[in-house]
């Protein structure tokens, strides 16, 4: 079966964009369609969505999308792109995604392109759409079964897990490193802890950036992108598979905001225009401050980043207004403090904007053991996200949970 994901988009014909597009499409299986609409067509559907871009493409992406909303056109995921340079079809690309979901059960992405666009940056995005299509059943399993381990092979951490009969016996974690040295020794840590051997083990899935490696090393029954495994995790953590929630998570070089139904996601986005937006930022800010990346979140929690406002929109410019506000003597609590809210306010301008903000918010990931990162998100959204325990083994407990289907 060929998954059919339906491409909205404009601009994408130039620069090659297009050609990166269908191979990383390719490269999980799928084949991306296009709608058939008619001029007649494209008139009505303008029409009734209420706005008239000057853009004839991003007219025709208002078409394609009201044939996919009245089922004239089949498909299974839908991808909407647009140039990150062009306003009005942000503004398109966001009403789109919005109509989709408010008219399908189809899942949506939709991502802003540079001229300089490859595949690789689109590949895990695709494959979620895939798994979200192929393995709907298994992303809905609520309990883990028998004795499986779980390891995410992040880009700063490399985490293990293993679970039995829907409970955590054994995890570690350490920095990332060599991809198969750092997942044998935390491996060996976790099972050490839960007082199993490896050859007990029934199954194991691997996530993260070395899973292909770490599948073929393991001979993993499951191998799979982030965004699914780590939803799967952050949900069973939070104890809320059941209804709507949003997943925010920020990480060492990639943001994540997911919103999921009944344990299922059907909405993400990820990325971000630079590391400053990331956990990477809050590391060089403990790094010049001299203090433990533990510790950090203690010093903004007492400090007021009013006094030390701070742009971390691109990590460069975000150092040298901490690096300034510390010469004007500002205190490491407010600099802290300035460089968590930073941190939170580009999350909520560069990925929040993409979804529709589901409540409960989960905030995971190792980022959400940084207390005043936590506080900045909830001052930002107006509301106190929950952070639950374990909060950064969402993708190795996501695995454990998910390889166990295959028992």
């Amino acid at each position: 079966m060929t998954i059919k994901i339906a491409q909205l988009s404009c601009g994408t014909e130039y620069s090659s964009v297009q050609y990166e597009i269908d191979k990383a499409a390719r490269s999980v299986g799928a084949k991306v369609v296009y709608p058939d609409v008619s001029y007649e067509d494209i008139e009505n559907a303008v029409r009734r969505f209420g706005f008239s871009p000057k853009s004839p493409q991003l007219k025709l992406m208002i078409a394609r999308a009201v044939s996919l909303a009245d089922q004239k056109y089949d498909a299974d995921a839908v991808f909407i792109t647009t140039c990150f340079r062009c306003a009005e079809a942000a503004l398109v690309r966001n009403e789109l995604r919005r109509f989709i979901q408010e008219n399908t059960n189809l899942p949506v992405v939709t991502y802003s392109f540079t001229e300089r666009l490859k595949a690789a940056q689109l590949l895990t995005r695709m494959e979620a759409l895939v798994t979200i299509v192929t393995r709907k059943e298994l992303l809905a399993r609520e309990r883990q079964t028998g004795l499986t381990a779980g390891l995410d092979s992040g880009s700063s951490t490399t985490k293990a897990v293993i679970m039995r009969d829907n409970k955590i016996i054994g995890k570690d974690w350490t920095p990332s490193g060599d991809v198969v040295k750092s997942a044998e020794q935390v491996l060996q840590n976790a099972m050490k802890e839960a007082g199993v051997e490896f050859k007990e083990i029934e199954a194991i899935g691997t996530t993260g950036y070395g899973r292909y490696t770490l599948g073929k090393h393991y001979n993993a029954k499951l191998v799979q992108e982030e965004l699914t495994v780590n939803s799967k995790g952050a949900v069973w953590l939070a104890d809320r598979q059941r209804g709507e929630a949003t997943i925010i998570d920020i990480g060492g070089m990639d943001n994540k905001a997911i919103t999921v139904r009944d344990g299922v996601p059907d909405n993400f986005t990820m990325g971000g225009v630079c590391a400053g937006a990331s956990g990477r930022f809050l590391e060089m800010t403990s790094k010049r401050l001299k203090i433990e990346i533990t510790d950090l979140g203690k010093f903004a929690e007492k400090g007021d980043w009013r006094n030390a406002k701070m742009n971390s929109y691109c990590s460069v410019f975000g150092i040298q207004d901490l690096v300034t506000s510390l010469g004007a003597g500002k205190s490491f609590e407010d600099v802290a403090a300035a460089a968590c809210h930073s941190v939170a306010e580009q999350v909520y301008e560069q990925q929040l904007q993409e979804i529709d903000v589901r409540h409960p918010i989960i905030e995971v990931g190792g980022t959400s053991l940084i207390s005043g990162l936590v506080k900045a998100v909830g001052e930002v959204l107006g509301e106190k996200p929950i952070v639950p325990p374990d909060s950064q083994f969402i993708g190795a407990v996501g695995g454990a949970l998910l390889s166990s289907g295959f028992l």
